[in-house]
């Protein structure tokens, strides 16, 4: 009896060591990755506090200078790099206002599109969402010279209009979202049918509600798509007062280092970098949240 009891202490002992063995192993990895991928970022910020020489020479020190709210002050007031003239604070405007454009009207438009296919049965119903499902399969590169074409018809070049309209369109969010409206029970349907709610009542107290959590996870991930948007932008825009923070970044950088002012450079990417890292951990509980939530 007692030798059982020794092997019982000694499998469970060996038990404990192989569990804390794979904790440091796991541990490990993921210290490495975040080290991976923070480490070029942490150059960024330190890279943003030195003078330009001290850059310039090739000398990116580990630790702050002393530079920094000069640099952050000439990126936010005046720009820098081969084109002096455009802000931090402009592009950052701009990139913002096209980010929630983007964000908002797709969301927008996917929830309308969805609500009417799974609740209202009408002739081509499926035909006209198997036709939004086909875009999906068409890369952004194949539609550009047409979208472009439509934007000059229209007169939308150097305009918010011409950046955002095209891009307010999503097949991914409009999949998503019926996937989702399938779900309701159609005891809700039925309930609302009773109490004499129309179409526009149920959707605005019903099914919106119940979405919440789904529209704050794809605002999240359209609010990044929109924020990162480079070819568009370069496109369509030639006025440097509409230039995002994306496009400018590019423009900075000159053909050698001599006429980088590095520095600065760095200053805008850490601006750059705020508005769509605050977005994501603000909404970090309702992101997560949406992506997992699987009882409505």
């Amino acid at each position: 009896m007692s030798g059982a009891v020794m092997d019982s202490r000694v499998l469970a002992e060996r038990t404990r060591r192989r569990q804390k063995r794979e904790a440091f192993v796991t541990h490990a990895c993921l210290i490495l990755g975040v080290l991976i991928f923070a480490f070029p970022i942490y150059l960024t910020l330190i890279g943003s506090t030195h003078d330009v020489n001290t850059i310039g020479r090739g000398e990116v020190p580990l630790l702050p200078g002393g530079e920094a709210v000069a640099n952050y002050a000439q990126a936010w007031g005046t720009g820098g790099g081969r084109y002096m003239g455009v802000p931090a604070g402009t592009m950052l405007m701009n990139s913002l206002l096209m980010a929630l454009a983007i964000a908002i009207g797709k969301i927008a438009i996917s929830l309308i599109s969805a609500y009417a296919v799974v609740f209202f049965r009408f002739p081509g119903r499926m035909l006209a969402f198997w036709l939004i499902f086909i875009t999906l399969m068409l890369p952004v590169e194949v539609r550009i010279i047409p979208t472009f074409q439509v934007m000059v018809d229209l007169k939308l070049i150097n305009t918010m209009g011409g950046l955002v309209v095209p891009l307010i369109a999503s097949a991914t969010a409009t999949l998503l979202f019926r996937q989702f409206f399938l779900t309701i029970p159609d005891e809700y349907v039925e309930a609302a049918k009773i109490d004499g709610a129309g179409p526009l009542r149920f959707f605005w107290d019903v099914v919106l509600p119940l979405s919440r959590t789904n529209i704050a996870a794809l605002f999240v991930i359209l609010f990044i798509y929109g924020w990162n948007q480079y070819l568009w932008p370069l496109l369509v825009v030639n006025d440097r007062s509409l230039e995002t923070i994306v496009v400018g970044l590019t423009k900075m950088i000159g053909g050698g280092d001599a006429q980088n002012e590095w520095n600065v450079i760095m200053a805008t990417a850490v601006f750059a970098l705020l508005p769509p890292v605050a977005v994501v951990v603000l909404m970090q509980r309702w992101f997560v949240k949406g992506l997992t939530e699987t009882e409505k």
